[in-house]
């Protein structure tokens, strides 16, 4: 760790894999650290690919104040006021669907899910995939058609039930020449306009708070996390983060199944205290 006694003011968080335990659950030391980090001054961001509806389900009545980079950075909410959202153009939606279902056609095993402001929008309804899309998408409405429903796209997400990186992560190529396609999990990609991330999102809020990139401190552990991790001095990768997020972080943080972030978080305020 730095020899330096850090100013943390922002801490930018992602969900799974990182905060969230080994059950998807929010560590229980979580909800009275969060109080002690508003009276330090410090933001606490939950940074997730999830949608606005789930990060809020996820916080309760601790979520009224706080802010939240959803959508892998598609929409920006701080305290239930919209700081930033961008949408996809509806003749990409419309290619971009058109493309993921020629692929499913073609004996790829996938489910896509339309993200709007108001839901999230799934034509593939077996119970494999809606138990996928449930996990991340709480405001979640089964339709028809994708491309019939009227809402602002702010990304569109693919679950592939194969190695994503190895499988729908290459064949979407010709979608990545135009906008941001990025391998979110595992089994997710999501595609969302160009310059849209979650360290565009965590600068804009840094201008919206004050907060200088030495001010913040970023957790993550997969490819999506990585444009956030750039944008804090006190960057951390987890213990079991992707090679990509090891080698960009400048620091490690334990497993999300050892509470890493909130044992790096309670070190941190410790050095702060001791100045």
């Amino acid at each position: 760790m730095d020899a330096v006694t850090p100013d943390i003011r922002l801490i930018a968080v992602d969900m799974d894999g990182t905060l969230l335990d080994g059950d998807g659950n929010v560590p229980e030391p979580l909800w009275d650290l969060l109080p002690r980090l508003a009276e330090r001054g410090v933001a606490f961001v939950p940074a997730s690919g999830r949608q606005l509806a789930t990060l809020r389900a996820t916080f309760g009545d601790a979520g009224d104040e706080m802010t939240f980079i959803a959508e892998n950075g598609a929409y920006v909410v701080r305290a239930g006021i919209e700081v930033a959202s961008v949408a996809l153009e509806a003749a990409f939606v419309d290619r971009a669907v058109r493309r993921i279902r020629s692929l499913a056609d073609a004996g790829y095993d996938l489910g896509v899910v339309v993200c709007g402001k108001r839901s999230a929008y799934i034509e593939r309804c077996d119970d494999a995939f809606r138990e996928e899309a449930q996990a991340y998408y709480a405001a979640l409405e089964a339709v028809d058609d994708v491309l019939a429903v009227e809402d602002d796209v702010l990304k569109i997400a693919i679950y592939d039930f194969a190695p994503a990186e190895e499988s729908v992560g290459l064949a979407l190529d010709d979608l990545a020449r135009t906008h941001r396609v990025v391998v979110s999990g595992a089994h997710w990609v999501d595609i969302m306009q160009p310059g849209v991330d979650k360290g565009v999102a965590l600068r804009r809020l840094q201008e919206e708070l004050g907060v200088s990139p030495e001010q913040t401190a970023a957790f993550g552990d997969y490819l999506n996390d990585l444009e956030m991790l750039d944008a804090a001095h006190w960057s951390y990768a987890m213990a079991d983060a992707h090679p990509e997020v090891v080698a960009r972080a400048r620091h490690r943080a334990p497993s999300n199944l050892d509470h890493g972030v909130l044992t790096t978080i309670e070190e941190l305020l410790g050095r702060t205290a001791r100045r």
